[in-house]
Order: C-alpha cells, then structure tokens, then sequence
C-alpha cells in the first residue's frame, strides 16, 4: 500500500528535499532568492522545505556577484538588506555587521511586519513571476543541481524580459 502511494524512502524524492511542514509533510524545496530594489534576481539558492530561512541567508549574500556601477569599482556587497522576522537572529545581524552591510530585520514580537510592506513586495513580485514559470511550480527533477540551473534560468529570462522593455 505505502509504494502505490509513493510514501516509501528511496531515492526518487531527490536532493535537497524535505517534508513540508505547512503542506502535510509532503516532501518539496523551498527557493530562495536576494533581488535589488526593483526585483532582479541577484543571488538564487535551493533547500528542503524543512530547512528554516535564516540558515539560507550566509550563502545567499555570500552568492552575490560583483556588481559593475556606473561609477567606480564593482559592488562586492549591498549596502543595505531588507530581511522579514524569520531572519531576526543575533547572529545573522552579526554577520552582516562584520560584512559592512546594514541590515533592516524585522523584530520578532516587538514589530509588525506591514513596515516592511514597502520592501517586501519587490521579493513577493519576483517569486510570482518565478511561480509563472510552469517547470519550477513543481520539482520534477530529482538532481538538486538541475532544478537549481532551471531556476537560475528562469531568473535569467526575468532579468532579460526587465532589459529588454
């Protein structure tokens, strides 16, 4: 009954899978991603549905390629972060003030999170124009690298759809 049903381990369910903690415990991957201000993608990672957000954040700002200015050198680091309460730990606020980056982390317990309504919305639309993508609305891939090159190639087409208006 458990291989009809497809709940046996094995390795079909893949890499960087986990169970869902909001969705039944079903087994799926969560995509993380920093944008700029107005939403282009900067920096994209992959986990397991069961991994919490703040221990995707080192790798993601650590991710971020040189930015080339108008002006002057690359940009090797942002220079501000806007990041909602599931990163409100003091050692993720340590680690961007050892990096030279402010951070704006939304408190747990102590504020709401509509202040950073103004900054969120740039991810939230950004992760809608992923979920557009039909290959990635579902993980059909068991090799984490492949779902992870066609979510680098559907922040690619964002990125060229952005350039080209």
């Amino acid at each position: 009954m458990r291989y009809r049903l497809r709940e046996h381990e094995g390795p079909e369910k893949g890499d960087l899978t986990g169970p869902n903690p909001v969705d039944r415990g079903k087994f799926g991957s969560k995509i993380h991603l920093i944008t700029e201000r107005t939403g282009l993608p900067l920096s994209v990672g992959i986990s397991g549905a069961n991994l919490h957000d703040s221990q995707a954040l080192e790798p993601l700002v650590r991710g971020i390629p040189p930015i080339r200015s108008r002006r002057g050198r690359r940009r090797r680091k942002p220079a501000k972060l806007h990041a909602d309460k599931g990163y409100d730990y003091a050692h993720l606020r340590k680690w961007l003030r050892q990096r030279g980056i402010k951070h704006r982390i939304a408190r747990r317990e102590i504020e709401s999170s509509q202040r950073l309504g103004l900054h969120r919305w740039t991810i939230e639309r950004t992760m809608a124009w992923l979920a557009g993508c039909r290959r990635l609305h579902r993980r059909y891939e068991r090799k984490a690298e492949h779902f992870l090159a066609f979510t680098s190639i559907a922040c690619t087409l964002i990125c060229y759809r952005r350039i080209a208006k």
